[in-house]
């Protein structure tokens, strides 16, 4: 069980503690740009020169290298491209980090992030692994959702600075792991969703439909996807899937019938194919008669790869 903690709207905020960012791409400048908003002091760094002009034109200071960069703050953000690129700007500034706290927002597994955690255990720094899970433009508004994950004394020491960031600022347990497991989770959703959105436009366009016509259709579906939700987390945490409505034998032919429609009309069927192979193997595992939920069942014991 975690240990979820959101920083407080009412929490007045601290602009006296000096940041850093590492990484300039666009989400570490706008990263960079929402703590020189909120007041704090900002050191910038970036690998490749020619990025953050405007961030130093609003007052940031551009170091010359990274351990100048760590040396001028209490806290120190990373926003790099993944854990090998962060793990090779920090480990030639480890002693620099030393007694600083470290954030990471770099994207990456659960397992990459409890091992920069150890690492930097090793160090003596003190450690942060987080997530980001708004888009550039979203960053430093009441409506901006950011994960963190490790040691609560931590965050709680600079929780009021991370919250320039965002407004939906979450602490999820001391396991640094967490907010990768989270962002991935989120983001396994997101993007099988966007998928399936194209792939519904490609197949209703395939007979002359224009997506603009089919967009109010799909947004009305949305409006089951609330109480889809928290019924299918009951349903995967309790291991019972009533299918008395939809049963599993059902939705198999339901997308049968899509797959079909869409090698008809010459469109990919890949992902679809996928979507079939998980129920028919829920199905051959005794769960015909269950709701849709049980394909968990398959997804959690894939077939081994020939």
């Amino acid at each position: 069980m975690t240990n979820q903690s959101h920083t407080s709207s009412a929490a007045p905020a601290d602009t006296t503690t000096s940041v850093t960012v590492l990484g300039l791409g666009a989400m570490g400048q706008a990263l960079a740009g929402a703590f020189l908003d909120a007041g704090h002091p900002t050191t910038v760094w970036n690998r490749t020169p020619g990025k953050g002009e405007d961030l130093v034109a609003r007052g940031a200071t551009r170091a010359a290298t990274a351990g100048d960069a760590v040396r001028a703050s209490d806290l120190v953000v990373v926003c790099l491209y993944d854990y090998d690129v962060s793990r090779a700007v920090l480990g030639p500034i480890a002693a620099d980090l030393s007694g600083r706290v470290l954030v990471n927002l770099t994207s990456d597994t659960p397992e990459r992030s409890r091992e920069a955690a150890a690492w930097a255990a090793e160090q003596g720094i003190d450690y942060l692994d987080g997530a980001i899970m708004v888009p550039v433009t979203v960053i430093g508004t009441a409506d901006a959702l950011l994960f963190h994950s490790g040691p609560k004394s931590v965050y709680e020491r600079h929780a009021s600075t991370l919250k320039a960031l965002g407004g939906n600022t979450v602490h999820l347990g001391e396991d640094h792991g967490l907010a990768a497991v989270y962002d991935n989770a989120l983001l396994d959703f997101f993007w099988t969703s966007m998928s399936g959105l194209v792939h519904a436009f490609a197949l209703a366009g395939a007979d002359g439909v224009k997506g603009a016509d089919l967009a109010p259709y799909l947004s009305a579906l949305l409006s089951i996807f609330p109480p889809a939700i928290e019924s299918t987390a009951i349903e995967v945490d309790s291991g019972e899937y009533p299918g008395e409505q939809a049963p599993l034998v059902t939705e198999a032919a339901n997308v049968d019938h899509i797959i079909h429609a869409s090698e008809h009309r010459g469109l990919d069927v890949e992902s679809l194919n996928g979507i079939k192979a998980v129920l028919d193997r829920a199905i051959a595992k005794g769960h015909g008669a269950d709701g849709w939920t049980a394909i968990i069942e398959s997804v959690r014991a894939p077939e081994p790869a020939h």
